[in-house]
């Protein structure tokens, strides 16, 4: 009874202390009730007071009923006081012992992360007393739920340290942590520490650092880390594992490492998932290869893996972008009969591929049916049917009509929307409304967009309104700080066919000084201009500069010189430019082989010409009208050439 007293005193005496005692009725009244509820705090309940609580006190042990109780006080302690004399000496007084448990639970109570600390420091400074993985981990959770990464790293470090255990499980907890707290290379580093010291990590541990790295976006790192758990020996990769690196190598463009690392699952009697098979359906796609994409679909039905709605959504992404439109609506079609579900990013792709093919009745009737499959539409839908609307050619006031609808909808506009509405305004020539949606786009805070402002001074310089062109460019400039590589190029080619040539190589040079890289339009339209101007060599001499910094020319690049060469270098450096084509990636197409037979036919060269159409019909190109007008053309100038010779 003395030390319940004693403690009582210390208790009220450090209270007194730590509050200016006031005269004031309305504080000595508050003072007054706090003091009751510290000594209510220490009273041994009694037969009455206990009934109330029966249902909980009937779990207790017998012998001792109030151990509850104590606990409860001692919280209440902990939570007035904090960590200090005060509490260390209730926890005498109440004969808690400190152990691994009541560590854990004074951590788990709902008090200051300083306290937990505090406490938890104090703990390990006394006899007979070792923290455990158990501790450690409960306290390391604290800190990272309290944001507090510093202190959590310094406790991390001192667990390593320490001569507690630390198995698998913890191994992947600590790292996990680490890796939502963004310290991806301090998870490696404890990794290492811990795998060489402590414990063998397990296929989960693998996974959990996997993971962890793909999430960071460290891919490169985790093919490292699967030949190490191959190394392991008794460490072999399951079906998580299998499924990290196959996401990863997609990502990174290795498509045969995925491949082959799908088939080695296969072959080790491992199951590939839904994930997994959509990944291999996207990369099957990405390859060009629809037959094994829709073969896989079967196998994976086959084996019991029900399609999800993300692989829906790569299916139907696929064989849309192969040009299979009816095929793609077919199958979603049949999704639905089958009782699945489609998600909005689904629909948006059903509805882009629709568009896209010029099926806008199917396409709106798609956005129709959307609520029925408690799908709601979001801004990507509204753009995809806006941009659709446009590429349907339907009337200009549609798109308005669903520009406002989306608004009424409380569906907020995107910078891509004002986007969309300005690119379609200025190819239907209503430049002036297209600048009134640029102006309302700055109006509402949105930051300069290249494409709009693109869309705006080429047509702008279609109208020849060349000054009101540069300016937007000018203001595009000020706005980002510099200018995208695109608008660019946009300038570059009004200038080149204005005739002003030197202020488009002025425009491409200051372009490189402000770092910013030219690509492979500007690269198109400064070559288009030189040809233009009849500067053949050096146009033909930008492709080859081009080629050195590593921008990969494209079609057009290769026809801009070839039409160059056969309008002013002569017949024999077309057909050179030609062989050139045929013996690189970049194919010629029908127009390329126009071009040189309209050069052969305007010098007389026919023997040369037959041949080149023979050629054509062997490669499949059907002649066309530009090919039929040049051999006219030929024929004509040939009987005009002779009739001069008659007279």
């Amino acid at each position: 009874m003395r030390s319940w007293l004693h403690l009582m005193n210390m208790i009220m005496l450090s209270f007194a202390l730590r509050r200016s005692i006031s005269t004031l009725p309305h504080l000595c009244q508050r003072i007054k009730q706090t003091e009751n509820e510290i000594v209510q705090m220490f009273r041994l309940p009694s037969p009455e007071n206990e009934a109330p609580d029966f249902a909980f006190n009937r779990k207790l042990p017998k012998k001792n009923p109030s151990v509850r109780t104590l606990d409860q006080r001692f919280i209440r302690i902990l939570k007035i006081f904090k960590w200090g004399p005060d509490a260390e000496k209730a926890l005498e007084v109440l004969k808690l012992k400190v152990d691994q448990r009541l560590v854990r639970e004074v951590l788990m109570i709902d008090v200051e992360i300083n306290v937990k600390i505090q406490f938890f420091k104090w703990a390990g400074k006394r006899r007979n007393f070792e923290h455990d993985s158990t501790t450690y981990m409960t306290l390391i959770h604290c800190l990272d739920e309290a944001g507090v990464v510093g202190e959590m790293w310094k406790t991390i470090q001192e667990m390593v340290r320490s001569t507690c255990v630390i198995g698998p499980a913890e191994l992947s907890e600590i790292v996990r942590t680490l890796g939502k707290a963004k310290m991806v290379n301090k998870a490696l580093s404890i990794f290492y520490q811990i795998k060489s010291r402590k414990c063998k990590p397990t296929a989960s541990t693998y996974n959990t650092i996997i993971l962890m790295l793909m999430q960071e976006g460290h891919h490169e790192k985790v093919h490292e880390l699967y030949n190490e758990m191959c190394n392991e020996g008794n460490c072999l990769p399951d079906t998580v594992t299998y499924s990290a690196l196959v996401s990863t190598y997609s990502k990174l463009g290795r498509h045969d490492s995925a491949i082959r690392l799908f088939e080695e699952m296969k072959e080790n009697g491992l199951q590939p998932t839904s994930k997994i098979y959509t990944t291999l359906i996207e990369i099957y796609f990405k390859l060009g290869k629809t037959e094994t994409a829709l073969g896989l679909v079967q196998e994976m039905k086959g084996k019991g893996c029900s399609p999800t709605v993300f692989t829906y959504t790569e299916l139907i992404k696929g064989i849309g972008k192969a040009g299979r439109v009816e095929d793609a609506y077919g199958i979603f079609m049949n999704m639905l009969k089958e009782g699945s579900k489609p998600d909005v990013v689904l629909v948006n792709n059903m509805i882009n591929i629709l568009g896209k093919a010029g099926r806008l009745e199917d396409a709106l009737k798609l956005f129709n049916e959307m609520k029925s499959w408690q799908c709601v539409p979001n801004v990507v839908t509204y753009n995809t049917v806006i941009k659709a609307l446009f590429d349907s050619k339907a009337p200009i006031s549609e798109a308005s009509l669903w520009f406002e609808k989306m608004k009424a909808d409380g569906v907020v506009p995107s910078s891509f929307t004002y986007s969309i509405l300005i690119d379609g305004f200025c190819k239907t020539n209503r430049v002036e409304k297209a600048l009134l949606l640029l102006e309302e786009m700055d109006e509402k805070g949105f930051p300069p967009c290249p494409a709009a402002y693109c869309s705006l001074i080429n047509s702008l310089g279609k109208a020849k309104r060349y000054e009101a062109a540069s300016e937007l460019f000018q203001e595009l400039k000020e706005n980002c700080g510099c200018s995208s590589a695109r608008a660019y190029a946009v300038m570059i080619k009004l200038f080149g066919k204005c005739g002003n040539l030197s202020r488009a190589v002025d425009l491409f040079n200051e372009m490189k000084k402000l770092g910013c890289n030219p690509d492979v339009y500007t690269y198109n339209a400064l070559m288009s201009g030189m040809v233009r101007a009849g500067m053949i060599d050096e146009a033909h001499s930008l492709l080859r500069t081009m080629e050195e910094n590593g921008c990969d020319p494209d079609l057009n690049s290769h026809n801009i010189i070839l039409n160059g060469l056969a309008r002013r270098g002569g017949p024999k450096r077309a057909m050179e430019m030609l062989t050139k084509m045929k013996n690189s990636k970049i194919k010629p197409v029908v127009i390329s082989y126009n071009t040189v037979l309209g050069c052969l036919s305007r010098a007389g060269m026919f023997e040369e010409a037959a041949k080149l159409m023979k050629e054509m019909k062997a490669r499949d190109f059907e002649y066309d009208l530009i090919t039929y007008s040049s051999i006219l053309e030929a024929v004509g100038k040939i009987d005009e050439d002779h009739n001069h010779t008659t007279f």
